[in-house]
């Protein structure tokens, strides 16, 4: 996924990964996990940037799904810890937006992509597949005390379900994931294949144009569905200038407030 345009770098703090043998299993086979419930010291992967702190919770957002508020969180309890893993071209932009949207306190850590780190331990031991975006979440009550994760639309609805109160219901799951998989399917696919593009972009626009004139994607505030679908929409102006958006006011108008959103401008490295 590390090929992708990216929203934009941003700054964060680095985390480092813990290696030992059975690590990648142990979210979901806790037998496995057992007998590393103690951690090594962890080895730090990628650059340093700083530090962000906050409580596992949501934020109060005005009505509408308007612009996050500036209030941040409490400090987060030494127990648990998200670590988002990404490079300067990634989509790890878009789990990164939505964590700062939340108030979600997490560690940043940029891996230095020209240089393969994503390609060599112990990020492997996280993805051995060496894509980035990855998270790894550490908390004593999870199985085996880990859960870490791979690809950036799963990761957007862990994020959602587990710490965004959204996904309470299978309905409301199920809605998530029918936009994020559109937003890494379907609309990726139609503005990054040049013959899909072609084919498959005016008619999306259409269809997308009329359903963000009657406000956010699910509900009535911002939630995963938009984060992923807003995302891919802000890559058009920045990408693909050349391209008319004036049949598609909609379209134009939700790019604009995307870009005014102060979580947003965070990421982008614009505040």
């Amino acid at each position: 996924e590390q090929h992708r345009p990216a929203l934009g770098i941003g700054r964060g703090l680095a985390h480092g990964l813990t290696q030992g043998a059975g690590i990648a299993a142990a979210a979901h086979h806790p037998a496995a996990g057992a007998s590393h419930q103690k951690w090594r010291q962890p080895q730090q992967i990628g650059r340093v940037h700083g530090q962000r702190r906050g409580t596992l919770s949501v934020p109060r957002r005005p009505a509408g799904g308007g612009p996050d508020t500036e209030q941040r969180a409490d400090p987060v309890p030494a127990a648990m810890a998200l670590t988002l893993y990404g490079g300067a071209r990634s989509r790890a932009s878009m789990p990164r937006w939505y964590m700062e949207e939340k108030g979600i306190a997490y560690q940043w850590q940029q891996l230095d992509m020209e240089a393969g780190e994503h390609r060599e331990a112990p990020f492997t031991a996280i993805n051995p597949f060496g894509k980035v975006p990855a998270l790894v979440e550490e908390d004593p009550a999870l199985p085996g005390g880990r859960v870490q994760l791979f690809e950036s639309g799963a990761i957007l609805l862990y994020l959602a379900e587990r710490f965004g109160g959204e996904c309470q219901t299978a309905a409301e799951r199920g809605l998530a994931q029918q936009w994020v998989l559109f937003a890494n399917a379907t609309l990726a696919t139609a503005l990054f294949v040049p013959s899909n593009r072609e084919r498959e972009f005016p008619r999306l626009m259409e269809v997308l144009d009329h359903k963000l004139g009657h406000g956010p994607l699910i509900g009535s505030s911002w939630s995963v569905a938009d984060c992923a679908v807003n995302a891919y929409l802000a890559y058009l102006p920045i990408f693909f200038p050349q391209i008319d958006l004036s049949p598609y006011p909609q379209v134009q108008a939700t790019i604009a407030a995307t870009q005014q959103r102060p979580a947003y401008q965070r990421v982008m490295g614009q505040r």
